[in-house]
């Protein structure tokens, strides 16, 4: 039976949530696959028929250390998307570069030089104003603002940052993810935001479910990722483009190349396109 590593980071041992199902549609396929963690010394990477990243949910924290793990592995392993697709991912100043190619969130870069001129211009233009990390992941260091003298400014983690309009919509219409498999989008996901709150993540009391393929999304997110797949002259395999509603139409928030979870816990059926990925590429 080919082996497939399935990589996870030491606070989810056992994988993603859900991630039975994936392992299970893997075995359905020949194919025995079992969950590592990237940092661990005792894993024997050049034993892999392919490595494939789930859940490195820690990767914003230790991105160098993530992106030279990455590096040795492909050395001895087939390793889907690679190093560099992962740093260029890694850093949202990649929506600035496919802002010509596909409609997406409008962003600003800003950093502790241009803090107080990019953020003053950002107010200027939309007014409420969203401020995150360029590395960071799970709305972690995200704030939302309006002046240069809220006191949320005073939370911000280490920049760099990007700075976008607040997009109203996110209260009511929420947030879409869709998932594109070999270039096919073939699943889709709703995320509500909870109270007050503008992060859709359960962690911040978000909720999620899974709906039916709506085609003008679908198109959008494989057009997304041919996109990114012709500026970075790679074969991006999967990912899970997250949209918003923009003034009035989709536009592309996030393009997860890394290790985007599958919410296998949501809707089980997601990892059956995915396991044929993997066997695919096998």
């Amino acid at each position: 039976m080919p082996s497939v590593l399935l990589v996870t980071f030491n606070l989810m041992p056992e994988g993603e949530p859900g991630g039975a199902a994936l392992t299970a549609a893997l075995a359905e396929r020949g194919i025995d696959s079992r969950w590592v963690c990237w940092d661990d010394p005792d894993v024997d990477w050049a034993a892999a028929d392919l490595v494939a990243v789930r859940s490195t949910w820690d990767y914003h924290r230790r991105f160098r250390a993530f992106l030279d793990w990455a590096r040795d592995v492909e050395q001895v392993a087939p390793l889907l998307h690679g190093a560099d697709v992962f740093a260029w991912n890694g850093d949202k100043a990649y929506l600035t570069e496919l802002a010509d190619l596909i409609p997406v969130v409008p962003t600003m870069l800003i950093d502790d030089a241009t803090l107080v001129r990019g953020l003053s211009a950002a107010f200027q233009r939309w007014g409420k104003v969203v401020v995150k990390p360029r590395l960071g992941a799970g709305g972690r260091g995200v704030v939302v603002v309006e002046r240069l003298d809220d006191w949320s400014l005073f939370d911000l983690t280490p920049g760099p940052w990007v700075a976008q309009p607040f997009v109203e919509s996110v209260l009511t219409s929420g947030e879409t993810s869709v998932y594109v498999i070999a270039g096919r989008a073939v699943a889709q996901v709703d995320k509500a935001v909870a109270g007050d709150e503008v992060r859709v993540h359960e962690v911040y009391g978000g909720s999620s479910r899974p709906v039916a393929l709506d085609p003008v999304r679908a198109r959008i997110a494989e057009d997304a990722v041919r996109a990114a797949a012709k500026l970075l002259d790679a074969d991006l395999t999967y990912a899970r483009l997250d949209l918003l509603d923009w003034e009035g139409q989709w536009v592309v928030s996030e393009v997860e190349l890394i290790e985007p979870g599958l919410y296998l816990d949501v809707d089980p059926g997601i990892a059956q396109p995915f396991a044929d990925l993997v066997a695919s590429n096998l």
